[in-house]
């Protein structure tokens, strides 16, 4: 599933991540992760962990997202206390935010986009189609070249993969696009998104998946939330995400690689509290606890 072809579709691709609240782990660990080779964490006494202050459902200074409690239960794992590097997703400078060193471990990275090194994949997931379930349109809507999305009114962050095959299917004029406001986190943006579709001003949404299911969950009425596991054409809509790590350091690689499987059962559980749509290689939704491959 690592993402494939020229630099240009690399670069979109990271671009159009950032609206799901990804890019933040990776400018992060573009600055931290590849500026120094400090010693490997079998000789520091903590875990060190970059994430945002502000950005649920991955991860917050209050400790409540999904992230959060994934780094909690890989420091109890290893043994080691858990301490962060707070860096947020708009804060430009990351460089002179976070400085020389100051993690082991980003969290959430979306593998294959070459910047720093990645353990094996921790979860695959989608962009997700978000409808309400009273919808009788498209209550069996499954791919966005279905023709019940023509004249449907669809929300979507601009410069993302199914905004890329909305385009495909000439369903363009019907769609608002959100943006994402100085000084508020891509996923807390989601959250306006989620509200128009609970108040019937938008039909149809199209979010990142973690960010989409953990919203639509809180929603004042009941939201379908389907994986966009099924499109035939355009862009990927189904990423492995993985944790970044320091480059040449191979032994702390494996270490976490194996922390990982061996953990796979309480991770699945962990994304599952936070409705995060979890699939295989094959994109078919997995059970908590079945295996990835």
């Amino acid at each position: 599933m690592a993402l494939k072809g020229s630099t240009t579709i690399v670069r979109r691709v990271v671009q159009s991540l950032r609206h799901a609240g990804l890019v933040a782990s990776v400018l992060a660990a573009t600055a931290m992760l590849c500026v120094a080779q400090s010693a490997p964490l079998a000789a520091a006494p903590v875990l060190r962990v970059c994430a945002d202050p502000d950005n649920l459902p991955f991860s917050n200074d209050k400790g409540e997202g999904f992230e959060n409690k994934l780094a909690v239960l890989l420091a109890e794992r290893l043994g080691q206390e858990l301490e962060y590097t707070w860096s947020s997703e708009d804060s430009g400078d990351v460089s002179n935010t976070v400085g020389e060193g100051a993690c082991d471990l980003v969290m959430g990275y979306a593998q294959g986009t070459g910047l720093i090194e990645d353990t094996n994949p921790y979860y695959y997931t989608s962009y997700v189609l978000i409808t309400r379930a009273d919808d009788p349109d498209l209550k069996d809507v499954e791919t966005l070249s279905d023709p019940q999305l023509r004249g449907k009114r669809i929300g979507l962050f601009a410069q993302t993969p199914p905004a890329s095959i909305l385009a495909m299917h000439g369903l363009v004029s019907n769609v608002k696009p959100f943006e994402v406001n100085p000084g508020e986190s891509s996923a807390r943006a989601a959250e306006a998104v989620i509200g128009e579709i609970a108040s019937g001003e938008l039909d149809a949404a199209l979010l990142w998946g973690p960010i989409g299911g953990y919203h639509a969950a809180q929603a004042k009425v009941p939201l379908r939330v389907v994986p966009l596991v099924k499109e035939s054409a355009g862009p990927n809509t189904i990423y492995p995400i993985t944790m970044g790590v320091r480059p040449n350091e191979p032994q702390w690689k494996h270490q976490i690689n194996k922390l990982l499987a061996d953990s796979e059962q309480e991770i699945n559980v962990i994304l599952r509290e936070y409705n995060v749509p979890v699939l295989n290689q094959k994109g078919e939704r997995i059970a908590a606890g079945a295996a990835l491959r």
